[in-house]
């Protein structure tokens, strides 16, 4: 029976760690996997975790399951960090959160349940470029997708490219937009650009779809919830999808969130019935360590406090980076050329590499990245910075 199954390619991205691991150069830099790394390339465990995980161990009694929609506890603390502690959304109990394994499983529920409720003639509108597993996602909850430019052939946003695609969606398609921090790219838009975008999706009939992995990497925690919030007070339906991988360093640990923002309570209530079908279907019932550790966190002022400022210390380090690497490259005539990085933020930046740079970089230098020419900013050091910028000198002349 198995001997008609095709062989396929792997996830191009995840390929880069065997590729890496199997490099000899001992100046070898990892900058494809989308991971944060600290000062000296390791992913840490951030103290306000380890702090938690220490009460955890002396407060936990069960193992029982948690439920479908995950632990109360932690859709108490999260909903209020994604819309704010005093959005009118949650006063008027429009919005209701389940717990998801990663922010990959809340885009597998938002599917589903787009795919299961409202049909699956309607298309799901995403940028080019995109973060590629949204394309594997949609597909497999049986949607369809189409695109919209963001980045022009001069490596800069293509907002306009991206309202005039984005009049040609129907009422009633999905359009799948990165919150803050856009993946692979790393340009946002401004907060006129985002009113503006609103009033097209109201005037379109659009559902918005805000995937939101990358709360506190852009200008923080507050201020990268401003689409997130803006949309949800302002529409009567918003779809939003979060991550504790990157703000909590839980990548192995699979916490994550799928929020709908319905009409009134009552709708609410019954879009929530939907989605615990959902959940059950896929998973049944999500991880509880993660979760746990992240209301924890939330719940205790002190950890809290402590967490606060490990997010602002990965954020800067970043920001750091970006204006470093720009410096890097001044003395060999490239600063303009990569003024792109200052421009840009979160982890990723759209460096306008072409896959025959991308390749020179990875089989001269051991460098790294997917071969759009996308880079983690975070896998960058004080260490390497000097060997990088020397590489990119050497494949960009």
């Amino acid at each position: 029976m198995f001997a008609s199954i095709e062989r396929v390619p792997g996830d191009a991205i995840l390929g880069l760690i065997e590729l890496f691991n199997q490099d000899n150069n001992p100046n070898k830099i990892d900058l494809g996997v989308g991971v944060y790394r600290n000062s000296q390339g390791h992913t840490p465990i951030l103290q306000s975790v380890r702090e938690a995980e220490a009460l955890l161990l002396t407060r936990e009694t069960t193992k029982a399951y948690i439920g479908s929609h995950g632990a109360p506890d932690f859709a108490q603390h999260m909903l209020p960090m994604i819309l704010g502690e005093q959005s009118p959304v949650l006063a008027q109990q429009r919005a209701s959160l389940t717990q998801s394994p990663g922010g990959t499983g809340a885009l597998r529920i938002a599917h589903d349940f787009i795919s299961r409720c409202l049909g699956t003639d309607r298309r799901v509108w995403v940028s080019n470029p995109t973060w590629p597993n949204h394309h594997a996602i949609i597909k497999a909850a049986g949607l369809t997708s189409a695109q919209y430019r963001y980045v022009d052939e001069h490596n800069q946003l293509d907002f306009s490219g991206m309202l005039e695609d984005l009049q040609q969606a129907q009422a009633g398609d999905v359009v799948l937009l990165h919150a803050c921090c856009h993946n692979p790219t790393g340009f946002d838009l401004s907060q006129a650009q985002w009113q503006q975008l609103l009033e097209l999706i109201r005037e379109r009939q659009l559902l918005p779809l805000l995937d939101f992995a990358y709360q506190g990497f852009g200008d923080g925690l507050e201020e990268d919830a401003y689409a997130v919030r803006l949309f949800a007070e302002q529409l009567p339906e918003v779809l939003i999808t979060a991550s504790c991988s990157k703000n909590f360093g839980l990548y192995r640990e699979r916490v994550g969130a799928f929020v709908a923002i319905a009409a009134d309570a009552t709708q609410m209530e019954t879009i929530r019935s939907q989605i615990a079908v959902v959940a059950r279907a896929n998973y049944s019932n999500p991880p509880a360590h993660g979760s746990a550790i992240v209301a924890t966190i939330l719940g205790s002022q002190e950890l809290s406090t402590l967490w606060h400022d490990e997010v602002s210390q990965m954020r800067q380090r970043i920001s750091h980076l970006r204006h470093s690497v720009v410096d890097a490259l001044k003395p060999h005539g490239l600063d303009q050329q990569f003024t792109c990085f200052t421009e840009q933020r979160g982890m990723f930046s759209y460096s306008g590499l072409t896959p025959e740079q991308v390749t020179h970089l990875q089989k001269e230098f051991g460098i790294y990245m997917v071969s759009t020419g996308r880079m983690n900013m975070a896998g960058l050091t004080e260490h390497n910075l000097t060997y990088f910028s020397q590489a990119l000198a050497a494949v960009c002349r």
